[in-house]
């Protein structure tokens, strides 16, 4: 039996950056561990019906890293071939959100391709039925949080808040990434920034009182089909409450307390049931604050701090 060719599904690479990028880095360490590995752009991504076999155009590539064998020395690619897909064949969905309209088109293409035998990593039915944010809210150890647009109800929400000592709340859309719309606000205007939040996304917003922990740093922790391979510790620039490295936030390795290494195997085992295996949780003190499986990133940093490059342990886990 032929070993299954690895197809990354990924976003035009125009828009990475590519010596930090997670896909580009676990594409080139299959390929030097001998896999079968190609990129599929999104525009050459799609799905018919029939008996015909189904091929598309991929690209194969070559590259190096530099000497910390984490970050992208170069990498090109080479002009598309058409290649039969397989049963067997495993696809990676790479594309990076926002969850959007494109972006659930995608969702249901790759469901629609599973009817051909090929494997989805993470599989979209997955992705589908679990909000990375809502998840994480959803378990027993969370931050208070509120999600809608109902003023009144937003209005007892922050009082009680205000009850219970806060002075700050933080304003976020349920579907952006990387920190896009975030916002801290004092709870003597929540209301205000709240009804012009709504307005702004056009729906739902989640709201929770700001923890100021955040200004010492958020957990990045990386695990695949429920096993543990690196953390990092994400620190804001001085004054920030924003601990996104795109946004100059510093990092280095940090060990998960065995509440929190239990809390995300937890997840971890009810997230395999439904296909998702790559998982890179968002920690903020013994709070979960976010569950990533659309497109998991930062392997790069997690890789580069602990010193060992996690693309072959996910290898070795597949």
């Amino acid at each position: 039996m032929n070993s299954p060719k690895h197809i990354l599904l990924i976003d035009q690479l125009k828009k990475l950056v590519i010596k930090k990028d997670s896909s580009l880095m676990l594409a080139l360490t299959m390929k030097q561990h001998g896999m079968e590995t190609w990129l599929l752009f999104e525009d050459d991504f799609y799905w018919q019906n029939g008996n015909d076999p189904l091929s598309m155009n991929l690209c194969s590539f070559d590259g190096n890293f530099e000497e910390d064998g984490c970050h992208i020395e170069n990498f090109t690619v080479n002009a598309p071939e058409r290649v039969r897909f397989d049963s067997g064949d495993v696809v990676h969905m790479r594309i990076d959100p926002p969850f959007d309209a494109r972006y659930l088109r995608y969702l249901w293409m790759l469901r629609a391709l599973k009817t051909r035998g090929i494997k989805v990593i993470n599989d979209p039915d997955g992705i589908l039925l679990h909000n990375e944010k809502l998840y994480a809210y959803e378990q027993t150890q969370s931050l208070p949080t509120f999600i809608g647009a109902h003023e009144t109800e937003f209005e007892w929400f922050v009082k009680k808040l205000e009850d219970d000592g806060y002075e700050h709340i933080i304003l976020k859309p349920l579907d952006l990434y990387q920190g896009i719309g975030v916002e801290k606000v004092n709870t003597g205007i929540a209301i205000d920034a709240f009804s012009k939040k709504v307005h702004e996304l056009r729906g739902p917003v989640i709201a929770q009182p700001y923890c100021s922990k955040v200004e010492d740093g958020e957990i990045r922790s990386i695990f695949w089909d429920g096993v543990e391979l690196g953390n990092i510790l994400k620190v804001p620039p001085k004054g920030e409450y924003l601990s996104n490295i795109a946004r100059g936030a510093s990092y280095n390795a940090v060990k998960l307390t065995k509440k929190q290494k239990s809390m995300c195997e937890k997840i971890c085992k009810n997230l395999i049931r439904y296909g998702v295996s790559l998982v890179a949780f968002d920690i903020l003190d013994e709070y979960i604050s976010e569950v990533n499986i659309t497109c998991p990133g930062l392997l790069v940093e997690v890789s580069s701090a602990t010193g060992d490059n996690l693309a072959k342990r996910i290898i070795e886990l597949l």
